[in-house]
């Protein structure tokens, strides 16, 4: 987006913006002119027009401010209009001058690193746009300090990236009692999701994760909305999205799932846009056999079974299901689970198992472009993960008598290729096609 600033001698006194600016956009003037006030500088009393390019394009948010002041003092004189040319600016004025922070800093700050330009943003920004390499950046905490600079009166320090520390150390596997098999499928999938999330201009060592309540909506999970806002999916990518009590989200809502699993993408269609926001994330599901939950138990249990597990299981798609990698039944835990001591193996060593089968299988797929087993297909998935001939025989008897869609069939070829990446072992064998169908879903009825 092009800011464009013109100071014409009638109509004095109006100050107009245009270009489909939405209300805080267009609220921009006012805070700019008190901001102007503020350092001492008045509007010249002549038509002001500022032009927020292309016109056609509906723009919103308050992170105009800073460019529109910019451009107004390089029309006044105050700044050079060709050093403004530099940079690309943004960020949000206060009354009283002070630069405050704005969200989307490091997608501008890439993009300005892009066309060989500098960045200009708040001084609270200014760690989060250091990540974008090594590029001119003029983090001001006022107007009037980044008008000193460009005078040369003072320098602004060079912002340097900040890694967010963690704030609270994570729960250990040794905590959990019981639930084994449990462990271990956790533990298979923790292979193919990636840490990473950006909060407050700091990168974070910690995966993102995202619990919605299962009243969510479909825009809310994928995302959309009047202004096209990432959805659920898309804040959790290279991290979990764990959907609790999974058959009590709206069906539209769950099948709406099913590109980004696919795909790794959200793409939003609407009328006045087309956005596609990245949702590589990993999806973790829990939900009750039936409504009452206790259908393995029938003193406890509904009148309605198995009928009614029938019912409640139907409220996810197939497709769905088929997407899915890893299927487990976790029965109750018993007062004598609750009453052993804590496991012997923790967090600690089921990471380093996961780092090394990471490491094992970066130095395999990267002459392939890819990372991770989840992103093989075709060649490269039949090439690396066919199994042993003991074990393509158990897969072929199992995926007629499972009726394995062909999804489905890659889908536990990669799973097996993780379990033997797990296990420091060269080929698939018959043992880790075996664990892999294990976590194909059966229906619990």
């Amino acid at each position: 987006m092009d800011v464009q600033v013109h100071i014409a001698d009638s109509g004095a006194g109006q100050f107009n913006v245009v270009g489909l600016a939405d209300k805080a956009a267009a609220e921009s003037r006012e805070r700019v002119r008190a901001a102007l006030a503020a350092i001492g500088l008045a509007l010249p009393f002549k038509r002001i027009t500022v032009n927020l390019a292309p016109a056609d394009l509906p723009k919103e948010g308050s992170h105009y401010d800073l460019p529109i002041a910019l451009g107004l003092l390089a029309a006044m004189g105050v700044l050079p209009i060709s050093e403004m040319a530099n940079y690309v600016a943004l960020g949000e004025l206060s009354l009283d001058a002070a630069i405050t922070a704005v969200p989307g800093v490091l997608p501008a700050a890439i993009a300005a690193n892009e066309q060989g330009r500098g960045l200009i943003c708040p001084e609270a920004c200014g760690a989060e746009a250091a990540f974008a390499g090594a590029m001119e950046i003029l983090a001001a905490p006022s107007l009037i300090a980044l008008v000193n600079h460009m005078k040369g009166a003072t320098v602004l320090a060079t912002p340097v990236p900040k890694v967010a520390m963690p704030s609270r150390s994570a729960p250990d596997l040794r905590d959990v009692k019981g639930q084994e098999s449990a462990k271990r499928a956790l533990e298979i999938s923790l292979i193919q999701s990636l840490s990473g999330a950006l909060e407050g201009g700091a990168i974070s060592r910690s995966r993102p994760f995202r619990n919605p309540h299962h009243s969510a909506s479909m825009a809310a999970l994928v995302g959309g909305g009047l202004k096209v806002k990432p959805g659920e999916v898309s804040l959790a990518h290279l991290g979990v999205l764990f959907l609790d009590e999974l058959p009590e989200f709206a069906r539209a809502v769950l099948d709406s799932l099913r590109q980004p699993i696919e795909t790794g993408e959200a793409v939003i269609a609407r009328a006045n846009a087309h956005v596609k926001y990245p949702a590589r994330f990993q999806l973790v599901a829990a939900m009750n056999p039936c409504r009452c939950g206790y259908l393995s138990e029938p003193a406890r249990g509904c009148g309605r079974a198995p009928k009614c597990a029938l019912d409640y299981q139907s409220r996810i798609s197939g497709p769905l299901f088929d997407r899915i990698d890893l299927h487990l039944d976790v029965a109750a835990v018993s007062a004598a689970d609750l009453s052993l001591p804590s496991a012997a193996e923790g967090s600690a060593a089921v990471a380093r198992r996961v780092a090394a089968a990471r490491d094992i299988q970066r130095e395999r797929l990267t002459p392939h472009g890819l990372r991770t087993n989840a992103q093989m297909e075709g060649e490269v998935l039949e090439k690396m993960a066919t199994p042993e001939v003991a074990g393509s025989k158990l897969l072929t008897e199992a995926a007629e008598r499972m009726q394995l869609t062909a999804r489905g069939y890659h889908r536990v070829l990669k799973v097996a290729r993780t379990i033997a990446d797990l296990g420091g072992a060269e080929s698939v064998d018959k043992n880790h096609v075996a664990e892999a169908l294990s976590y194909r879903r059966i229906a619990h009825l």
